[in-house]
């Protein structure tokens, strides 16, 4: 006969909630590190290697720019990714001499067009500051410093103006493309809301030549 209180070999006592074990614990963490650390490294390579080949293929950078509006709407639409190179690598037939770039007046003579339209789409630096936003907008026809263009200008983009006095940047203030977003009722140069001089060379950054759609909104959130 057993007393109550006692417990024969083989009696299991209460069943115990254990804690981890601390060097398991460890163990584990260290190895869950070492694989995100791992994983990290070799995406940011991927990153790098991608980033350097397409540099290396368009002698821009950024190579790809992100579209934040709708004014190249619709070839052009907000979010897309747009794959930027130096303009004057693969300077298409009229190229205007010491751009790189085929204006649209020029594209229409040449058949060449990109993005639904004659002539090159340009991103540029607006005035040449460094501190705004680029654009990107179509390439129209270039002017000289000095030159009278209102009458080269198609008079639907041109507002309300009857003649180059009554155009801020006519005559031209300086040699450079006359230029325009597919969906902008005015020329850049046009209306109370200018948005560059006549575009230099020298503030083209290069010349748009693959869209990929959607794939932008991530960069414009960061």
């Amino acid at each position: 006969m057993r007393d109550g209180g006692d417990r024969s070999v083989g009696d299991e006592g209460p069943s115990r909630a254990r804690g981890p074990d601390a060097h398991g614990d460890q163990t584990q963490d260290t190895s869950t590190w070492t694989l995100f650390a791992r994983d990290l490294l070799t995406s940011v390579a991927a990153v790098l290697v991608v980033g350097s080949f397409l540099f290396a293929v368009s002698g821009v950078w950024p190579p790809l720019v992100a579209i934040e509006s709708g004014s190249m709407n619709p070839h052009m639409e907000k979010n897309d990714l747009v794959f930027v190179m130096e303009e004057d690598r693969f300077p298409g037939q009229g190229a205007v001499d010491g751009t790189g770039v085929v204006p649209v007046s020029v594209g229409e003579e040449v058949s060449y067009s990109r993005f639904g339209g004659s002539g090159d789409v340009i991103v540029y630096r607006p005035g040449g500051r460094n501190d705004t936003v680029p654009i990107i907008h179509r390439a129209m026809f270039y002017v000289e410093r000095g030159e009278n263009w209102f009458d080269r200008a198609n008079q639907d983009f041109v507002g309300s103006a009857d003649g180059c006095d009554e155009l801020r940047f006519c005559p031209a203030n300086r040699s450079g493309f006359i230029t325009k977003g597919d969906a902008n009722a005015n020329y850049d140069q046009v209306g109370p809301h200018r948005l560059s001089p006549p575009v230099a060379a020298e503030w083209v950054v290069g010349t748009a030549e693959v869209r990929v759609p959607g794939v932008g909104w991530l960069r414009l959130r960061t």
